[in-house]
């Protein structure tokens, strides 16, 4: 099969923090396999920039190392690599004094696209910005790229929005959740909005429940003290889970543009109802499975922030009324996960005797690992002896069928290129994040208020006991992490 290749326009991309764990690990990586398969253009440039006093052939050197450990063998082309190695340069540079900024300036060149990420803290996020547009580095048609977190509540947020305005306008700022660029994410809108088979019954009348799960096996090894200020609500939920609820719950845009997406997800978190205490479950991972627990990770032995969290939650509209979305997230449990099933509502008449062999309908996608979908049918069982039925998996994974053995791109190859092409649909507009935020707070406050400890679970197991009672109150029961 070949694929279609959309042009992208002559580049310079400069990467602060171009030396740190997250460049190394994806970007530098991501845009390599970019670079392998003709997407870079010719005369397009990579420019790193950090503290550290690098020469380019010392930054070039650290590159092919994270490209040797982070590619894989298969994909590694010593012409290739060399061909990449030659697009790079290095600047040293203090993003909060004056070093550095003369010189990259002079590295910038006129008519072709600048784009800026901000792989750094976001506390360096306006420093940056300012010097940016002060040393006329940034010009009316650069872009610039910020990583979560975006804010930790919703007066961090505004301030942090407010901070990039005063140098950007919105068009020009791409605040990137890497989720959105997966394969099986942006599938599921060509899913709902591309087939008449779905679009119809994706609403209350036909669907029984929505759970969205995002499971990892890791703990908080080596971020205790970030993840004590965060937690999996703010880590977690306020974004990444928030942007997979978005996309499942929003209405058809009138069009694949980027603002009538987000308008559409702008509404799904504006709609969505306080959760009262009862629908919240927060774990926090014990010892065992030769794992200290998560306070032995933490600076507070008495710490109550939670590694796992599951919600209930409602969207106040006319598709939504009475369905409930379970969502739920954690560290240390018994699989690393992530999918979205969707669950239908039984038959209005059972014609078959059988009633034991029924099963719901459920459209599984899954994001990773073995990105694909599923959709679980009934059958009849096969054999004699009258009709018994059986559920059987309709199996829509396409992965095979559709790239016939090319390198798919990951969420961040895919997403940078978005940057270049200027294109925002992936990306998390201003509005959207403090409409999260203003969301968020009230629970993180609520419990903060009640004094609430997370209920400490199992490393391996899958999750606090009051999760499961959250669904089987209700007369359902989650999927079996696996």
């Amino acid at each position: 099969m070949v694929s279609r290749v959309i042009p992208v326009d002559v580049f310079d991309l400069v990467i602060f923090g171009g030396t740190g764990d997250l460049a190394r690990r994806k970007i530098l990586p991501g845009l390599y396999r970019r670079y392998v398969a003709g997407q870079m253009p010719a005369d397009s440039r990579i420019i790193g920039a950090a503290r550290a006093d690098l020469s380019e052939a010392d930054y070039r050197a650290q590159v092919a190392e994270a490209i040797a450990e982070f590619v894989p063998k298969d994909r590694q082309d010593k012409t290739a690599i060399q061909g990449f190695l030659d697009r790079l340069h290095y600047v040293a540079i203090d993003a909060t004094g004056t070093n550095g900024w003369s010189a990259l300036k002079g590295l910038m060149r006129d008519s072709v696209v600048r784009a800026f990420y901000f792989s750094v803290a976001p506390s360096l996020f306006g420093d940056i910005a300012q010097r940016l547009s002060e040393h006329g580095i940034a010009d009316a048609w650069s872009r610039i790229v910020v990583e979560k977190p975006f804010g930790r509540d919703l007066a961090s947020a505004k301030a942090l929005n407010a901070v990039l305005a005063k140098h950007f306008n919105e068009t020009q700022i791409y605040r990137i959740d890497h989720y959105l660029g997966k394969e099986t994410v942006q599938n599921l809108m060509a899913v709902r909005f591309a087939n008449i088979l779905f679009e119809p019954l994706w609403k209350a009348e036909y669907i029984d429940h929505v759970q969205i799960t995002v499971a990892e096996t890791v703990g908080v090894d080596g971020r205790g003290a970030y993840y004590d200020k965060s937690g999996a609500m703010r880590d977690m939920v306020q974004n990444h889970l928030m942007q997979l609820l978005c996309l499942i719950a929003m209405e058809p845009p009138y069009h694949f543009d980027p603002d009538a997406v987000r308008d559409e997800k702008l509404k799904v978190i504006r709609a969505l109802k306080p959760v009262p205490s009862e629908d919240i479950v927060r774990g926090q991972y014990g010892a065992g499975g030769g794992d200290k627990g998560y306070v032995a990770h933490s600076e507070n032995p008495a710490s109550r922030t939670e590694s796992y969290i599951a919600l209930k939650v409602h969207v106040s509209n006319w598709r939504w009324q009475g369905v409930p979305f379970y969502l739920r997230t954690g560290k240390r449990l018994r699989a690393r996960a992530s999918e979205i099933a969707i669950t239908f509502k039984q038959p209005p008449h059972a014609i078959f005797d059988d009633a034991k062999g029924w099963h719901e309908n459920v459209l599984v996608i899954r994001l990773q690992p073995n990105e694909g979908m599923n959709l679980m049918v009934m059958i009849k069982e096969p054999g004699p002896g009258g009709m018994r039925l059986m559920q059987v998996p309709l199996d829509m994974s396409f992965a095979d069928a559709i790239t016939d053995g090319e390198d798919v791109p990951d969420a961040y190859e895919r997403l940078i290129m978005d940057v270049i092409r200027g294109n925002q649909t992936l990306f998390m507009r201003g509005d959207e994040v403090e409409a999260a935020w203003a969301w968020t707070d009230p629970i993180i406050q609520g419990w903060e208020l009640r004094g609430d400890k997370p209920q400490t679970y199992d490393p391996g197991s899958s999750g606090p006991e009051d999760a499961l009672m959250l669904m089987h109150r209700d007369g359902r029961r989650w999927r079996e992490i696996r």
